[in-house]
């Protein structure tokens, strides 16, 4: 991998991280499942007037809309909003590789390899380790939340990767489409049409920054990135930079919101981290040797 194409690997996983702390400080400004309907609405518009028409089927470009858009980000923001603080939902969210794995073993029939199953193992306790952390220090709710928000973004994975679109950000800007209207229907109804009006008729340029950010750097830019990425690498040389999301992630929110980390904390991280990293290996085909001629020579 080239430096310039290292260095852009590792700033989108910096953005990714820095979004939890943006995250984290719209909550204040808005309610979260309007937050969550207002980030796909802005990521969605005017991009989708430019980047051509959808590349893949319509049952795709629905079904990661509303499980990635509606279920995962829905869940993620209420979570936050219920407590979760952003770094520690930062990691708790790379649990995702492990549903994914399951769901790719239900629905697919890919059996995991024994270091991808030691892997998940590993992860799943250090989500124990981060449970009890949390226990101790915050609502137990906000992280059961986060981490039905990491199911969610397994099922997204599926079906993304059924959908195997060939170009990420014209995926990812019509995925956008679809979970506004659903988003905002459910925030009228859990949230209520005052809550909604009185944020918006308060809205600021800290308000409007976050939503911005969330949009247009988090979603257009990082995904579009992401994709341009894969298109010239190996997904197995790409992928692992995403273990460097939680890392930005706690560090950000410690630096600008002052959340602590906790000795128990870092354990989880360092379980979580390295389990999901084993559950990303993959394994390598052995290679068949192919015979020459009676000669003996080998090709």
């Amino acid at each position: 991998m080239r430096p310039s194409h290292l260095f852009l690997a590792v700033l989108v996983t910096a953005v990714w991280g820095v979004n939890f702390t943006v995250i984290e400080v719209g909550l204040g400004h808005f309610p979260p499942l309007l937050f969550s309907a207002l980030r796909f609405l802005v990521a969605a518009l005017p991009a989708v007037f430019l980047v051509g028409r959808p590349e893949v089927a319509w049952k795709w470009i629905v079904g990661v809309g509303l499980a990635l858009g509606v279920a995962k980000f829905g869940l993620l923001f209420v979570g936050m909003d219920a407590g979760m603080p952003g770094g520690l939902s930062s990691l708790v969210l790379q649990v995702q590789a492990v549903f994914t794995a399951l769901f790719a073993f239900a629905l697919l029939g890919e059996r995991p390899s024994r270091i991808r199953l030691v892997g998940m193992a590993v992860a799943l306790a250090g989500i124990g380790v981060a449970a009890a952390d949390e226990g101790a220090s915050g609502p137990l709710l906000g992280f059961a939340l986060v981490v039905a928000a990491a199911a969610c973004w397994g099922v997204s994975n599926i079906l993304t990767r059924k959908a195997a679109p060939p170009d990420a950000l014209n995926f990812m800007i019509w995925v956008s489409t679809v979970p506004v209207l659903p988003l905002l229907g459910l925030s009228l109804l859990l949230e209520g049409p005052s809550r909604d009006l009185d944020a918006l008729r308060g809205l600021d340029w800290q308000g409007a920054g976050t939503v911005l950010f969330v949009a247009w750097v988090a979603t257009v830019f990082g995904f579009g990135a992401w994709g341009w990425l894969l298109r010239r690498h190996p997904a197995s040389t790409v992928a692992p930079f995403s273990l460097l999301v939680p890392v930005f992630g706690m560090s950000s929110a410690a630096l600008f919101l002052g959340e602590s980390v906790t000795p128990l904390r870092w354990c989880a991280a360092a379980l979580l981290v390295g389990g999901v990293a084993l559950a990303s290996v993959t394994p390598r085909r052995p290679r068949s040797r192919r015979r020459g001629s009676a000669s003996g020579t080998r090709c």
